[in-house]
């Protein structure tokens, strides 16, 4: 038996439209590698979509690719992730369903008696493999499902059984997303030959006792300029397993399982992070060019990122025009950059003694008079009065939209009456 195993492909959540149809390519590539790889089935674990309502053409471009697994006799089995819900609780899952281009493999029925939530299995029926799962929803709201899963029908089903989620594990984070909420892998059914994970968008596998293997595929394709940095390209998991069934076939022995991580590359990745302390724009502009002189950027995805503070000027004096005009001369498909820790050398650095007491207005002092709009005891007053305007919460009953109208309000009003 064969299998892949996607998620978080998020299609439609890039704006730029050549990042888009990078997506839509990476989809399509890993459909491809999938029949060369002659699976049996294929698993996608949430977020094929970024939106319960797709565009059209996303649309059009998914249904044409899962008709032609369809003709292969290739079954697509899924969960609904958290983006692939509308908030009135639709999902483009179910229209797929009924047009019969895949199985959405959570469904269950509500003890009436317990209230627990018992699900049931999806029988793949050339290879016998038994899939269920849990959808996800955004927020962690999915955890009182779990917390009200009937455990026991699960655990006892014999056979090869494949457990889909959607949701942070705690076991399964890597340290760079230990501030996430999780739930713990004890929320999950034991004894599953695999478990295919969504949601976390960094590929990570391990084995654990009385569960066995759970894996999360990582995106199949990056979906922001830092997952695009750390990762450049998306990929899935091919599922192999060899066994060999008791003469009554009842049960399986001998079972060998082993999970590959494919890569889905459908542009090369480029990166720069550069710290610009201490350097004057003309210096950054001029290694920027530098360190990607030697480099074959056609079709490449470039990204920037630009750290510390200059010597003098503004992050905008660094010539990205020229940058730009230079790099896609020589055939990047798409560039970005990320100057969101890059700092002036006019905002001086911010310190405040230990133990000093009010250090609100120790801190306005520090930096006042960097812009001459007023004089600095007025600078001083207008500062505090807007920390004082903008220190509000939402009012019970009021609307977000209302909330940000009357705090800005607020502020023009203080900011006009000072001018005047």
């Amino acid at each position: 038996m064969k299998y892949a195993h996607l998620a978080d492909l998020h299609l439609g959540s890039w704006r730029d439209p050549q990042m888009r149809d990078l997506s839509t390519k990476a989809f399509l590539s890993a459909m491809d590698s999938c029949i060369q790889q002659q699976v049996d089935f294929i698993l996608f674990a949430g977020d094929l979509f970024n939106t319960s309502l797709p565009s059209f053409d996303t649309l059009k471009m998914v249904t044409k690719k899962l008709r032609e697994l369809k003709d292969r006799k290739i079954p697509l089995y899924v969960i609904a992730g958290s983006h692939d819900f509308s908030p009135s609780g639709k999902t483009m899952i179910d229209v797929l369903e009924q047009a019969r281009l895949l199985k959405n493999v959570c469904r269950g029925t509500v003890d009436p008696q317990t209230k627990q939530l018992r699900l049931s299995f999806t029988i793949d029926p050339k290879t016998g493999a038994k899939m269920t799962g849990m959808l996800g929803k955004k927020g962690q709201l999915d955890r009182s499902y779990y917390e009200n899963l009937h455990l026991e029908n699960l655990e006892k089903e014999l056979g090869y059984k494949i457990f889909m989620f959607h949701t942070s594990v705690t076991e399964l984070k890597p340290k760079h997303l230990d501030n996430i909420e999780s739930q713990p892998v004890s929320f999950l059914p034991k004894g599953f030959q695999y478990y295919a994970g969504g949601h976390l968008h960094h590929p990570t596998t391990i084995e654990i006792p009385e569960y066995g293997t759970l894996t999360y595929p990582g995106a199949l394709f990056p979906n922001n300029f830092a997952e695009i940095e750390k990762y450049s390209h998306g990929g899935y998991n091919l599922v192999t397993v060899h066994s060999e069934k008791r003469e009554d076939a009842s049960s399986l022995i001998n079972q060998q399982q082993t999970v590959q991580w494919f890569p889905v590359i459908v542009a090369p990745h480029h990166k720069l992070i550069l710290d610009c302390s201490h350097k004057s724009p003309d210096i950054v502009t001029f290694e920027i060019l530098d360190f990607f002189k030697d480099k074959e950027l056609a079709n490449s995805i470039i990204t920037l990122r630009l750290t510390g503070t200059l010597a003098g000027g503004k992050p905008t004096d660094i010539n990205f025009r020229e940058i730009l005009s230079q790099l896609q001369g020589r055939g990047a498909y798409f560039i970005m950059k990320n100057t969101a820790q890059l700092n002036a050398s006019e905002f001086a650095e911010i310190k405040i003694a230990p133990g000093e007491e009010n250090l609100e207005d120790e801190l306005i002092r520090e930096h006042l008079q960097q812009n001459k709009l007023f004089d600095a005891e007025t600078e001083f007053h207008v500062t505090k009065q807007l920390l004082l305007a903008m220190n509000t919460s939402k009012k019970e009953g009021e609307t977000v939209t209302d909330f940000q109208a009357r705090v800005e309000s607020e502020v023009n009003k203080l900011l006009n009456l000072q001018m005047t």
